[in-house]
């Protein structure tokens, strides 16, 4: 294999990080792929399957993050992740950084990495890459193997005229992290089913441009906290009472993102009880439960940041990310509100 054998400061490479996943589970029997358990390959048995088709040129260092089921996906490993990352693209002789991780959370994890470190991958001019799989490494038509050989050919020989920054490869195709979804239980594309994307290796220009205007329109990079604030995400649906929002509440938590019905509406049970946790302080961001379409601002006289086309999960992150960058920013004459740093993140250009 292409590994590099040593002391690999000084040698080119990319370097593969696993964290686990599907990509990395095994099934008990091949022949029932849905029947797995995930993250029990290690990131240089998953490289040395496919070590054959890896080109002479691509030299490669990998390291273990993580081997986990990714629905246990954590604050502490996304902190570790994150503090690799930047780490990594801000050493000279990497070339880009390719991470295996299960496809349950990763559209959380792509998010992570987009605003904290996708501005640094940008003023490089390298790329960081989200893989997984939707089959077990032991399935006899495993898409893990073809999803990481892609990963590496687009982290080490994409088109020049593709900036860097923070992506995502499944089923042969390329999309922006920021932009990764799943949407689907079981499909071998679903991490990309709602998100725009072109085939690896074909860039097309409308996409290319939205790539350009998302790089144009970020800010630097938010800060990587130590400590999460507690943020939870509650799903309006029928018969919703607002006990489970003063029950939130009382417990501490510090950020609600509410994930509403069509545009964002949400059951009226719970107005006054969110009335009341605005005025304590607690921070409100107003999502759609549909996972499409962007929310719209509403008469029912709560002020909630809207978090345009961002779905819960990766709304959730923000809202965490701009919670923190409020704390450690007051000390500063001109400090920043959450809902400054929020909208950095949520507002950006559209694409058609």
């Amino acid at each position: 294999m292409n590994s590099i054998h040593g002391n690999p400061e000084n040698i080119p490479h990319i370097l593969v990080l696993g964290v686990g996943g599907t990509i990395a589970g095994l099934a008990s029997d091949p022949a029932n792929p849905t029947a797995y358990q995930s993250g029990q390959v290690g990131i240089e048995t998953l490289l040395a399957k496919i070590q054959e088709s890896i080109p002479d040129a691509v030299k490669i260092v990998s390291q273990q993050l993580a081997n986990i089921d990714s629905r246990d996906l954590s604050e502490d490993l996304l902190t570790l992740i994150g503090n690799t990352v930047k780490e990594s693209l801000q050493n000279p002789a990497v070339k880009g950084v390719v991470i295996t991780h299960g496809t349950d959370t990763i559209e959380e994890t792509g998010f992570f990495l987009h605003a904290t470190c996708g501005r640094l991958a940008e003023k490089l001019g390298k790329r960081l890459v989200l893989v997984g799989a939707m089959l077990p490494a032991n399935a006899p038509q495993a898409d893990g193997p073809a999803n990481l050989l892609d990963a590496l050919k687009w982290t080490s020989t994409a088109p020049e005229n593709c900036p860097g920054g923070v992506f995502a490869v499944f089923a042969g195709k390329v999309c922006l992290a920021r932009d990764l979804a799943k949407r689907h239980s079981s499909a071998l594309n679903a991490p990309l089913m709602d998100s725009p994307n072109s085939p690896v290796g074909l860039i097309n220009p409308s996409w290319l441009s939205r790539v350009k205007a998302i790089q144009a329109a970020s800010v630097e990079d938010l800060p990587i906290p130590e400590v999460w604030p507690w943020v939870d995400i509650l799903t309006s649906h029928a018969g919703a009472r607002g006990q489970t929002v003063e029950a939130l509440v009382g417990a501490g938590v510090q950020g609600l993102v509410l994930a509403g019905t069509g545009l964002g509406g949400f059951h009226k049970t719970w107005l006054e009880p969110l009335k009341k946790a605005q005025m304590q302080g607690i921070a409100l961001v107003r999502t759609s439960r549909t996972g499409a379409g962007a929310t719209v601002a509403s008469k029912d006289e709560l002020s909630c940041e809207l978090a345009g086309v961002l779905s819960a999960p990766r709304a959730r992150i923000a809202l965490q990310l701009a919670l923190n960058a409020e704390k450690d920013h007051k000390a500063n004459p001109k400090s920043l509100t959450w809902q400054d740093f929020f909208a950095r993140m949520a507002v950006l250009p559209g694409f058609r």
